[in-house]
């Protein structure tokens, strides 16, 4: 059967700053850019809001509350309250989370679509010269574009594993697993970081057994060792198998209902299959670069079809800007906004803002969170920094103690000269938010003393920074 060639755009439309992809850096910049009288065009593939508002943050986070409520609810006696068997209907829970996302991305595109001077075009973006592009519309027909200016957001999407037999195996990714109608009988999770994690101790409280396969020695590889062994202890503690220096060979499918995943892994003690109902691949992002044809424009990209961008956000294309995660490094959706903010200043008032000495912090959204800023104590140590390390169990922290919620501990890493805190890492009850309380008092340049002797209401879980830091006083 003969294939139509795909259409030839017959007019170039011509635009003051072109965007693609609307995530948290491009969906913003549009606005600001329009409002600022820059006639503009933002393209996007698939939906407003980018992987946070779609796939990442905003959905997960929304399961993860409703894991974290069966997860009480099973430990309601504890508290002295008689509850009930506890079970979980997984259509309400997507349709929960459906609704919240729904919410938000068409916030979102509301936004752009009656801000003035913004054109939002639905389709595939390629590069067919340096300031040129063709847009594979989604209701059909191509568009041909160009602008001086042009800011690359595109973000990335769950990388395929080098599993033998792979793809002949049904498998779910941080997207499709948030797709299901019933809780999995046993689910096997190969990766040990953010998104396995996440999503196997949040299966774990639906009540699906969870086997985590991790290749290297320990879970969260960048963290501390200390806290990736609290971590593991945590999740086993809940029941999650976790396989640490544990290897996938090959995968296969039996065909059958119920348990008919068979996962070949070698260990430390050698070969072993891990028989499961469903397979999430949880393994690392690649960036959405492909479609996107970069070489036609001269844009560089690193071997993994990342593109290099300097301090300044800049590509070695003059007018041409990346910003989120497909320019590499940290992928979190306030890096990704921040991009926006130094590529506002830096176009609408000339400023000279750079990702220079940023503060990167993030939480891991297990239950106790892990929140994170700063420096790691091996880290430092690496760059031969001079430092003390105090460090309190939050089963010495009063709020902790009077919620039942006394599991991991905070930890800090200061400079021995300065007093200035470099760094922290709290696995505990509400970790992000203590670790944001450390982060303002960074970015404040505040020596630790400030915190060991400020006043805090009591009974709180930052009250608890007091000792935290006293703790330094008795070494």
């Amino acid at each position: 059967m003969q294939t139509e060639a795909p259409a030839t755009p017959t007019a170039t439309a011509t635009y003051d700053a072109i965007i693609i992809g609307a995530g948290q850096s491009g969906g913003p910049l549009s606005t600001a850019l329009a409002k600022a009288g820059r006639k503009t065009a933002i393209i996007e593939r698939e939906h407003v809001g980018g992987t946070c508002i779609n796939e990442g943050c905003t959905p997960t986070k929304t399961m993860v509350a409703s894991a974290r409520v069966a997860y009480l609810a099973r430990r309601a006696a504890d508290y002295g309250v008689q509850t009930g068997p506890v079970s979980v209907d997984m259509t309400v829970v997507r349709k929960r989370k459906r609704d919240i996302v729904t919410s938000w991305r068409d916030g979102s595109q509301h936004r752009i679509e009656e801000t003035p001077n913004v054109d939002l075009l639905f389709g595939e973006a390629r590069f067919t010269g340096p300031k040129t592009l063709d847009v594979q519309m989604r209701d059909g027909g191509v568009r041909r574009i160009s602008a001086d200016t042009i800011l690359i957001n595109t973000g990335e999407r769950p990388a395929k594993a080098d599993i033998s037999g792979i793809e002949q195996v049904p498998t779910l990714n941080s997207t499709s697993i948030m797709e299901l109608d019933q809780v999995p009988e046993h689910l096997l999770v190969v990766g040990g970081g953010y998104v396995g994690l996440e999503f196997g101790q949040m299966f774990r409280r639906f009540g699906s057994n969870v086997t985590i396969i991790q290749r290297g020695p320990k879970l969260l590889s960048r963290e501390d060792g200390d806290v990736a062994d609290e971590v593991a202890k945590i999740l086993r503690e809940d029941g999650i198998e976790v396989l640490l220096e544990t290897h996938p060979l090959s995968v296969a499918h039996s065909g059958d209902t119920g348990q008919s995943i068979h996962l070949t892994v070698k260990t430390t003690h050698g070969e072993r299959v891990l028989t499961g109902s469903h397979l999430l691949i949880a393994a690392g992002r690649t960036p959405n670069t492909d479609a996107l044809n970069p070489a036609a424009a001269g844009i560089e990209t690193d071997k993994r079809g990342y593109i290099v961008a300097n301090e300044r956000l800049e590509t070695n294309v003059p007018g041409i800007y990346v910003m989120g995660d497909v320019k590499g490094g940290p992928a979190f959706t306030h890096i990704s906004y921040d991009d926006f903010r130094i590529m506002r200043a830096n176009l609408l008032h000339e400023e000279h803002e750079t990702i220079t000495g940023r503060l990167v912090p993030y939480t891991v959204f297990i239950d106790p969170q892990l929140g994170r800023v700063g420096l790691t104590e091996h880290e430092a140590r690496a760059q031969r920094i001079p430092i003390r390390v105090a460090k309190l169990p939050m089963s010495s922290v009063a709020r902790a103690i009077e919620t039942d919620e006394t599991r991991g501990f905070m930890k800090a890493v200061v400079h021995a000269e300065t007093q200035q805190i470099l760094g922290a890492a709290v696995l505990g009850i509400e970790g992000g938010e203590i670790m944001s309380v450390l982060e303002v008092a960074m970015m404040g340049k505040l020596p630790y003393t400030a915190l060991r002797d400020g006043i805090f209401a009591h009974p709180t879980l930052s009250e608890s920074l007091n000792n935290l830091f006293m703790a330094l006083d008795e070494e």
